[in-house]
């Protein structure tokens, strides 16, 4: 009887500590997959609505994404209406450069129904109108330009000056170049176009293109020939060529309810993110609460890619060895070091 109870302890014990094997196994197994989080963690999918500056945004963020916080990333590119729906749906995780004027309406029932989180404003010192080269007012004595219109100051004031800005294929007119079909500015410039009396002395003439949009105004200024038409900042335009923004009437919202009659109001240019992603890469979300930026800054990294020929990629990795104390403020000391290590 003893032996036999001797021999029931005996078991009991070797089952507890089959039992503390197995456990201590699965313990040390969970602890090895929390330290193998990049195993883990989900691809972050940036929109690429379709310009340079938003893959600029994308590519310096993505680079801290990858090298400081270990997510990898992808894009999903496409104009801005089908990247935002894709966006609302989960498809995209982060949009670095939401122009709300533009899509306001869908951009607030995104934000009221829940789909979306506005984290930062990456910049709200953006501007946009009618811009003429520089030279077109003051001349280039470099260049051996002379002024063409030194008193062209507003837009109220180009009626003066339709004949400098000929349309080549009605030379009866000016040629305002106007914005991209499609786009919602194009819809409040036409509109300001009309209600200023424009269509009078200038046809207002719609490029394919952004891309077209650019080619036209690059080659004004290289050329000095005279060129009026819509553009905004930030871009590589602004950041490379001397032009300069035509006046308009002070914004207020009854001016701008009002047919548009006035300067546009500066846009708040946010990043955000879907709404499962705090919970995806909370540090994430938390590093994106603090990107900010500026429209000088976004152009000038524009520039900086005309100027060397080089992708955005290229222009995100400059950037962030040259403002080195703008970012490290975005991010925890250690990250930082992360990413400070990934660019050397």
């Amino acid at each position: 009887m003893f032996n036999l109870g001797k021999r029931i302890v005996q078991i009991l014990v070797f089952i507890s500590l089959i039992s503390l094997i197995v456990t201590g196994c699965g313990n040390q197994g969970k602890q090895a997959n929390e330290n193998n989080q990049s195993a883990e963690k989900p691809t972050l999918v940036f929109a690429d609505a379709g310009w340079d500056s938003i893959r600029f945004h994308n590519d310096v963020a993505g680079f801290i994404i990858e090298n400081g916080y270990g997510y990898q990333t992808d894009v999903i590119p496409g104009s801005t209406p089908t990247t935002f729906a894709g966006f609302r749906e989960g498809d995209i995780d982060i949009y670095t450069e939401v122009w709300t004027q533009n899509i306001i309406d869908l951009y607030d029932e995104a934000i009221e129904k829940g789909d979306i989180i506005e984290v930062s404003v990456n910049f709200d010192d953006n501007k946009q109108g009618l811009y003429v080269p520089t030279f077109v007012i003051e001349g280039d004595p470099d260049r051996g330009i002379e002024p063409m219109a030194p008193d062209l100051k507003t837009v109220k004031d180009l009626p003066r000056y339709w004949e400098l800005f000929k349309d080549p294929e009605d030379p009866g007119k000016g040629r305002i170049y106007g914005a991209i079909p499609g786009w919602k500015v194009d819809e409040i410039l036409y509109t300001k176009y009309q209600n200023y009396g424009l269509d009078q002395t200038f046809n207002y003439f719609r490029p394919g293109s952004d891309t077209a949009l650019t080619a036209g105004i690059a080659k004004a200024v290289v050329e000095g020939t005279p060129w009026v038409g819509y553009y905004w900042e930030p871009t590589w335009i602004t950041g490379k060529y001397d032009l300069t923004l035509l006046g308009d009437e002070e914004y207020s919202d009854e001016k701008w309810n009002d047919g548009y009659a006035c300067e546009w109001p500066s846009v708040d240019v946010t990043v955000a993110v879907h709404k499962d992603m705090p919970e995806k890469a909370p540090g994430v979300v938390e590093f994106l609460k603090h990107y900010q930026t500026s429209s000088q800054l976004t152009s000038e990294a524009l520039a900086y890619m005309q100027d060397n020929e080089v992708g955005t990629k290229e222009a995100a990795k400059w950037f962030l060895k040259e403002h080195e104390e703008l970012w490290t403020a975005w991010v925890p000391a250690e990250i930082a070091q992360k990413v400070k290590a990934a660019l050397e």
